[in-house]
């Protein structure tokens, strides 16, 4: 710290500063991030949110009772996680009132937990087994959460209604957090889980502020036969922050086979019962910040494609989100400062919680340009190139595919 006096002290978790003048190889970075590694502690995301987190010694002072708890898929079903649970778990039994569920993340690491005494010890505990693989993480199977319950999971998704209930709550934590909860019948830091001197509970808050794209105000690209060099629309403004994929597409109707009407008349329901209703087809649905979070579903893209809506654009976008909207011929752009326009033009709707405003107003996308338009008020954004035309004009990738081999349309 004393040879760089624009830092802040490294005695904080997080510690920033510029990159300092002169020669440096940080030169080509906007910062510097310093994470001391003794002092991270437990964290709890939730409820019902990835992006909502605190300690856990913080929500342990709070006393929130559980009744179900999860250690299991894909994520935190692994060896180490079992054996990390088993270690908290030994000799100890679940709480009343509390289903502790375990499943390993594939029939490989079950024998491999059961060899080694690992599964004995969870299943002496109290443990409910399940079999190896997919189950409660995304709402099948045995033991959903049912309405008023609380449940606290080693996975990595708590989206409202994933794991059963909508109006059940979720949290997130790790595989020993999971076990100690479990043991106390409520959100616990026990000692067992995180040995050594208490830390202090204070984390300083992450932000991302995404920054609008630079391009030249002359710039202008290709467009490509059979892309729209403009679309207008009613504008259709999605107001939260972090919409995930759950909520676009819940989870009862992503395993199932459904119709294009289908599809359409259940899009969004989980985050907007009216959305479908008051929607038509040519709407363009602005979206906030991280639109389309969560899972890989196409079907969070396929819904809104289904239901007519021309295009999505959004502060800022999953990548995962993204890539399934343009492998299914569905356009999705980046446009943040029309989400600031938006925002304080229509502060009073969303200071209110309004899931979904429409005003009424016409948005007009330049694609030519990289210009959308709003209440006379032009946004910019990184105009698409030739790849993504070609996919949307193509229908999606696997009819891209399908036609570059010569194969015909696929069923």
């Amino acid at each position: 710290a004393a040879d760089h006096p624009d830092r802040i002290s490294d005695e904080d978790l997080f510690a920033w500063s510029a990159a300092p003048p002169g020669p440096d190889p940080d030169a080509d970075y906007a910062a510097r991030i310093t994470v001391d590694l003794t002092r991270i502690e437990p964290f709890l995301a939730g409820p019902d949110a990835v992006q909502v987190g605190q300690p856990v010694a913080a929500a342990a002072r709070t006393s929130i009772p559980i009744q179900k708890a999860y250690l299991l898929s894909c994520v935190n079903g692994r060896l180490e996680d079992l054996e990390a649970a088993a270690e908290v778990a030994r000799g100890n039994r679940v709480a009343d009132g509390v289903e502790l569920y375990i499943a390993a993340a594939s029939r490989e690491i079950q024998d491999k937990a059961e060899a080694n005494g690992t599964w004995r010890a969870l299943l002496d505990a109290g443990a409910i087994p399940l079999e190896p693989g997919c189950g409660p993480c995304i709402g099948l199977g045995t033991g959903l959460l049912e309405p008023g319950e609380v449940g606290i999971s080693a996975t990595n998704r708590n989206f409202k209604g994933r794991m059963g209930s909508r109006d059940a709550r979720v949290y997130l934590a790790s595989p020993a957090v999971v076990a100690a909860s479990a043991l106390a019948g409520r959100i616990t830091d026990d000692a067992a889980v995180r040995p050594g001197p208490a830390r202090d509970p204070g984390v300083p808050p992450a932000t991302f502020r995404p920054l609008d794209p630079p391009p030249d105000a002359d710039e202008a690209v290709e467009i490509l036969d059979g892309f729209p060099e403009r679309l207008a629309g009613r504008l259709v403004f999605v107001t939260r922050d972090n919409l995930n994929t759950d909520g676009i597409y819940g989870k009862e109707h992503t395993y199932r086979d459904r119709t294009t009407e289908e599809m359409a008349a259940v899009v969004m329901a989980n985050y907007d019962p009216g959305f479908a209703e008051r929607t038509r087809p040519g709407d363009i649905l602005v979206g906030a910040r991280n639109f389309g979070t969560g899972s890989s579903r196409e079907q969070a893209a396929t819904a809104l494609q289904a239901k007519g809506i021309a295009l999505v654009i959004a502060a800022s976008l999953s990548q995962t989100y993204q890539r399934n909207a343009f492998n299914n011929g569905f356009v999705c752009l980046e446009c943040p400062s029309l989400v600031a326009h938006l925002e304080a033009e229509l502060a009073d709707a969303v200071e209110a919680g309004e899931p979904t405003v429409i005003p009424g107003d016409e948005l007009v996308v330049d694609f030519g340009r990289g210009v959308a338009v709003w209440r006379g008020r032009s946004h910019r954004f990184p105009p698409l190139g030739p790849v993504p035309q070609a996919l949307v004009v193509a229908g999606g990738a696997e009819r891209q595919v399908q036609e570059r081999l010569g194969l015909g349309q696929p069923a």
